[in-house]
């Protein structure tokens, strides 16, 4: 349960980095600025798995996740697949 949670936060630390390179061309530095924070709150939750509070904060993370889809419109579909595997880690 905590290896899959992590690992798929881990995953999703490199999607948003990658995420964060699409949206750089945008004119708004909040774009950049929210998604640094996301991967930053990412790696906490990582290190809090162990914990109720880091389940819930990655829950948290997974929704925001969904919110930066709508700054990087292809980002939908990845965002879709980590919430399944998300869902699962909690689940197993």
């Amino acid at each position: 349960m905590r290896v899959l949670g992590s690992a798929v936060l881990s995953m999703e630390f490199l999607v948003m980095g990658f995420a964060m390179l699409l949206a750089k061309d945008q004119d708004d530095s909040a774009v950049i600025i929210y998604g640094a924070m996301v991967m930053c709150l990412m790696i906490y939750a990582i290190r809090l798995l162990k914990k109720r509070s880091g389940w819930i904060l990655g829950s948290l993370l997974q929704i925001a996740m969904t919110a930066y889809s709508f700054v990087v419109p292809s980002m939908a579909i990845i965002n879709i697949l980590f919430m399944g595997l998300w869902v699962a880690a909690i689940v197993i």
